[in-house]
């Protein structure tokens, strides 16, 4: 194209050759000209730099045996005592790093990288998400950890417990008394939590294999990976009647009893087209949002002025609910840890 630009710009025109052959005209004229090779003037020497005989000193001082495991300011304050100043600290730092000797004293572990979490549900009972969080007892510093298990799908809270401590063999007990009265079967689940200390503990894991249970793990440092308990959680501490702090251990459990019982059986969520989590996990929705669509039809033949969008179409209930969802629908959405 360049050849062509030069045989034929002359006499057809730069701008108009350019055009008919999609070049634009200021690359045509670019191309046009000759590439100028800069030379950069060799930086000058700076007047502050150390001598060749200063910093062969300093690097003859920093081999000697006295200051081969001592810090470059540490050179630098015992021969200030010794009378000899020979460089700066960071000067003596420069040098170590030209030579290649400033590195980590002892080997450092590597952390390899955990794979993103990427669930899917499609039904209950198919991905359950579980956390701990705290309730603040009468006094400063005397908390009760609570734990609950939601149903992604559904978000039905299938388990929760208030204990005195926080305990894998706690864990443990309320995993399995949530699988045993949902009648979970191997290959059925998957359990997805944060990496904390009891997440993570080897009795835990045990159950796991020996339910058939698959474990899913948020990754370290990473917030948001396990974002529907943690709202979960918000829900529970901006009801209306969460108190500043409970009384005893008694008031936080039936406090905890009563709560539960209206998330699961009357609290209409949002996220389920304002289906409660009950109806959802146990029930119909179908049946529920044909109803509510029926209603809605009716109103429109009687006051078909009110809807002026046309005829009303109710919320659905989302197919599947993702954690960490897959631009590719085809990815594997269950990674076990």
């Amino acid at each position: 194209m360049t050849t062509l630009l030069e045989t034929h710009g002359p006499t057809v025109g730069f701008a108009r050759l350019g055009t008919a052959l999609g070049v634009p005209r200021a690359t045509a004229s670019r191309w046009r000209q000759p590439p100028v090779h800069t030379v950069r003037p060799r930086r000058a020497r700076s007047s502050r730099a150390l001598p060749t005989e200063t910093v062969a000193t300093a690097l003859a001082i920093l081999h000697e045996d006295r200051f081969v495991d001592a810090a470059p300011a540490q050179v630098h304050a015992t021969l200030l005592d010794e009378g000899t100043f020979v460089c700066s600290v960071r000067s003596l730092y420069r040098l170590l790093d030209a030579e290649g000797a400033v590195h980590e004293r002892r080997a450092q572990r590597a952390h390899p990288p955990c794979a993103v979490p990427r669930l899917v549900a499609r039904t209950p009972n198919q991905v359950w998400t579980w956390d701990v969080t705290e309730l603040r007892g009468p006094v400063k510093g005397e908390r009760y950890p609570l734990y609950v298990v939601l149903d992604l799908f559904s978000r039905y809270v299938v388990a929760w417990m208030l204990a005195r401590r926080e305990s894998a063999t706690l864990a443990q007990h309320l995993i399995r008394t949530a699988c045993d009265r949902h009648g979970i079967i191997a290959g059925q689940l998957t359990t997805h939590s944060d990496r904390g200390s009891i997440q993570t503990a080897k009795d835990l894991h045990a159950l796991y294999e020996d339910l058939g249970i698959v474990r899913s793990l948020s990754r370290p440092r990473v917030s948001n990976d396990n974002p529907f308990s943690e709202s979960q959680f918000k829900t529970t501490k901006y009801s209306p009647t969460y108190p500043e702090r409970f009384d005893d251990f008694a008031h936080a459990e039936a406090w905890c009893g009563t709560f539960f019982h209206h998330y699961n059986e009357e609290h209409r969520h949002s996220g389920l087209a304002f289906l409660t989590p009950a109806i959802v996990h146990h029930g119909d929705p179908a049946a529920v949002l044909a109803q509510r669509q029926a209603t809605m039809d009716h109103a429109y033949q009687r006051y078909p002025e009110r809807f002026v969008n046309g005829p009303p179409r109710i919320p659905l209930l989302p197919d599947a609910v993702w954690i960490n969802r897959a631009e590719d629908q085809t990815a594997i959405v269950r990674i076990p840890q």
